[in-house]
């Protein structure tokens, strides 16, 4: 697995949520001590921990062809648990709530 991750160190982390934190449409969904830039940064990491665990580990392994039927099953099962935890983060983040496509949700968002 590729071990240079993007947001791998405190120092990428808080240099991109002070960017992000300097753009208006993020901070609107800032609310007592939850800022949405840090909420974001926290996403975008963990989903650059799933997308290479996906990319790197279990693609590979699925398109090899050469896992038996209850080995492939159990792959798409831990592949659904990623997706699970991409959904997580796509509920998580205020800016982005705009894609549970609900109508108040999109009206908000603008």
């Amino acid at each position: 697995m590729n071990e240079e991750h993007l947001l791998g160190t405190g120092p990428k982390l808080k240099a991109l949520a002070d960017y992000l934190a300097t753009c208006p449409q993020v901070t609107r969904y800032d609310t007592g001590d939850e800022r949405e830039a840090w909420t974001l940064t926290h996403t975008f990491a963990d989903l650059e921990a799933s997308f290479r665990k996906f990319l790197e580990e279990q693609l590979p392994k699925l398109t090899e062809g050469e896992l038996p039927p209850d080995d492939i099953y159990s792959l798409l099962l831990e592949i659904g648990e990623e997706l699970r935890h991409i959904l997580y983060h796509a509920r998580d983040a205020r800016f982005y709530r705009y894609l549970l496509d609900e109508p108040e949700v999109r009206k908000a968002h603008g």
